[in-house]
């Protein structure tokens, strides 16, 4: 498949000009704001995090490979000490454990901020500032969510995860903290696109501890290829759109009859560079529940449904859902009805929405293991009927539209529909609603004292000098 682009060169090399070139002075202050906020509810998410089960497992299996390390860069909670690759990965995959963190939705999903502890750590190990994260955070953003939009189809719909996309914005937010020359940078992501595609199994049907890693595993690979890239190791700078690239071998996938490509010129079209310029991190959405992105709209759709017409659990006889096909395909799989795990609790609509019927709230105490458990949930699980409604597809992913009706056992209906889910950037969340999120998260893990400090720091990051000031705050003081 021959790409209708340059010929002179590739697009690996206009995204490196780009990212080389951004300075502080470039961004706009909506985008640095948007970046703060970013950074905010991120570290929230990675405060609950901490304390999954799988985080708990990688940072024993860590420790326990290097149990004298004493290293440059630091863990998250723990405070253990370590090498800048596993530091990215380890703080990345607290980020995303309890898929609680950012997203953004267009041909493909993402979560931008799965990427950005890779920024961090080089920001620690070299001593940058604040204002260096800032930039990098922006970079990651802009290229991920790009890469997402590019995609006819997205790559999901054939079978792939998005961490396969990660791979390919990642390595250039790490190659600026290194101040890595433009050729530098094409080999940083040619070194790190060529090991990380990700099969969309990771998020299709039971799901595991690897739906939270994948992601992450982009963060740990962005960094350790930027440095190999400084040291003179060489990747393939035509990874992107030459013989046998990403837009080579996708091409060879059909779907609905026809073969699938990526708008290459979509990906590089006016690159921000300047304070009045559009930069993508302001299209990104938070979570407001700590569950898949497409639960959102209806689990809204149904908590307004019941707060309006003072619904009773045990009044209800069914709860039917419209929306999206694909949405349909995530949320109604046959998986979903019988969680055994908070990977797949989490992802399963059935599940969010019965939890939030009996227990009037979802959070991440709903995803707790005794209360997945509870049998008394099955019943009502098994009332939720999942269906697409044909009608809402030509207005995704512009908006993402639900429709939750409500039968009583009388016989009696209610209906909602959502179309915008709270933290969607046409609704987002405020700094002060950050907050609540983030206390609720962190207040039992590192202390109020501790979280107000965090908050203090993060909210007036470009003002920090040192990004290890922040780091060492996100520590659990014995």
């Amino acid at each position: 498949m021959s790409v209708p682009y340059k010929t002179d060169q590739f697009i690996s090399c206009d995204l490196a000009r780009w990212a080389c070139a951004l300075r502080f002075e470039d961004l706009s202050p909506e985008a640095i704001e948007r970046a703060r906020l970013f950074w905010y509810d991120s570290l929230g998410c990675a405060l609950g995090g901490s304390q999954q089960e799988d985080a708990r497992i990688l940072l024993e299996h860590h420790r326990a490979m290097a149990p004298s390390s004493d290293g440059p860069c630091t863990c998250f909670v723990s405070g253990f000490r370590t090498n800048p690759v596993d530091a990215a990965f380890l703080n990345a995959h607290m980020i995303r454990a309890m898929d609680y963190n950012d997203i953004y939705w267009k041909a493909d999903p993402c979560h931008p901020s799965d990427l950005i502890s890779a920024p961090l750590a080089l920001c620690e190990l070299h001593d940058l500032s604040g204002r260096d994260l800032i930039v990098g955070t922006i970079i990651a953003y802009e290229i991920e969510m790009r890469l997402c939009e590019i995609g006819r189809p997205g790559i999901r719909e054939y079978g792939w995860h998005h961490a396969t996309l990660s791979a390919f914005a990642a390595p250039y937010a790490a190659a600026r903290m290194l101040n890595l020359s433009v050729e530098q940078a094409v080999q940083a992501v040619g070194i790190c696109a060529s090991r990380t595609c990700c099969l969309g199994a990771v998020t299709a049907g039971k799901l595991t501890n690897m739906k939270n890693t994948v992601d992450p595993w982009a963060a740990r690979m962005a960094v350790e290829s930027a440095m190999l890239a400084q040291r003179g190791y060489s990747g393939p700078e035509h990874i992107f759109d030459g013989k046998e690239g990403l837009f080579h071998v996708f091409g060879h996938s059909v779907y609905d009859g026809e073969p699938c490509t990526f708008d290459a010129e979509a990906l590089v079209a006016d690159l921000p560079a300047t304070p009045d310029a559009h930069y993508r991190i302001l299209d990104c959405g938070m979570k407001s529940f700590p569950i898949e992105a497409l639960s959102h709209a209806p689990l809204t759709a149904m908590m307004k449904c019941i707060k309006a017409h003072d619904i009773k659990p045990e009044d209800v006889a069914e709860i039917k859902v419209e929306v999206i096909a694909r949405a349909a395909d995530i949320l109604g799989d046959p998986h979903k009805y019988r969680p055994t795990s908070k990977e797949t609790a989490d992802h399963s609509l059935p599940y969010s929405l019965a939890v939030g019927l009996v227990d009037g709230m979802v959070t991440p105490r709903q995803f707790k293991q005794e209360r997945i458990d509870d049998p008394a949930l099955i019943p009502i699980m098994d009332m939720v009927k999942v269906v697409p409604n044909e009608d809402f597809e030509e207005l995704f992913p512009e908006y993402q539209p639900s429709r939750v009706t409500i039968t009583l056992k009388s016989g009696q209906s209610h209906a909602a529909r959502v179309d915008v889910p709270k933290g969607d950037p046409r609704d987002p969340m405020t700094a002060e609603e950050i907050a609540v999120k983030f206390n609720a998260l962190g207040a039992d893990v590192v202390g109020s004292q501790r979280c107000d400090e965090i908050a203090q720091a993060v909210l007036a990051l470009e003002k920090l000098e040192r990004v290890r000031d922040l780091t060492r705050l996100m520590v659990k003081e014995e």
